[in-house]
């Protein structure tokens, strides 16, 4: 499994484009939850911060399979999804280096069984 911290600047002004993003997300939750599984995520999670010299980032923890192929835009989510991300932050990703995953055995299995690829019909 792999777990990132990730960080992205956003466009001046775009605080609320950026809380749009979020909102859109929050409203179609459900069908982010059918995504997680083909792209091998066990959960994603994301902040958002202003920086003592006032520009606002965005923070995006996430926990996947090793071979997770990341966001797939072959659905009207995700497309919508890569279209926001485009219009409010900057290109790329400053990645933090994680250090220290802590979990109870249980929750830990839980979240290893969640990053595997899906289980084919058959």
């Amino acid at each position: 499994m792999r777990l990132e911290l990730s960080r992205a600047r956003l466009l001046d002004g775009e605080e609320a484009r950026f809380d749009e993003w979020m909102a859109m997300l929050h409203e179609r939750y459900d069908e982010c939850l059918a995504t997680l599984p083909q792209e091998r995520m066990a959960f994603e999670a994301t902040f958002l911060n202003r920086e003592a010299d006032g520009s606002w980032w965005m923070y995006h923890l996430q926990l996947m399979g090793e071979d997770s192929p990341g966001l797939v835009l072959d659905n009207d989510l995700d497309r919508a999804h890569h279209a926001f991300a485009v219009a409010t932050k900057h290109q790329g990703w400053e990645e933090l280096q994680p250090r220290l995953l802590l979990a109870p055995p249980t929750v830990l299995a839980a979240l290893v069984e969640a990053a595997q690829p899906p289980a084919q019909p058959g």
